[in-house]
């Protein structure tokens, strides 16, 4: 499998065209949380693991409900 098509398949929907933008946003929380992480400890703040693991849970909790909420709302692939 390429990687280009490992890619639109994480962001499309049921019929692997369409893209679905709760995928999309999901993704982008999910690295501007870990980037604004890095930075405040490359800037010498301290992380609380259980904080960090708390939100990152969050995160990954509410786009995982939010695809599959909507699930019934996504284009059948073409037979």
């Amino acid at each position: 499998m390429s990687m280009s098509k490992w890619i639109r398949d994480l962001f499309t929907g049921k019929d692997n065209k369409t893209v679905d933008l709760g995928r999309v946003l999901w993704a982008k929380s999910v690295v501007a949380y870990l980037a604004i992480a890095f930075y405040q400890v490359h800037i010498g703040n301290p992380i609380d693991f259980v904080s960090h693991g708390a939100g990152i849970s969050g995160i990954l909790a509410a786009g995982g409900a939010a695809i599959g909420l909507k699930a019934n709302t996504e284009p059948n692939p073409p037979t």
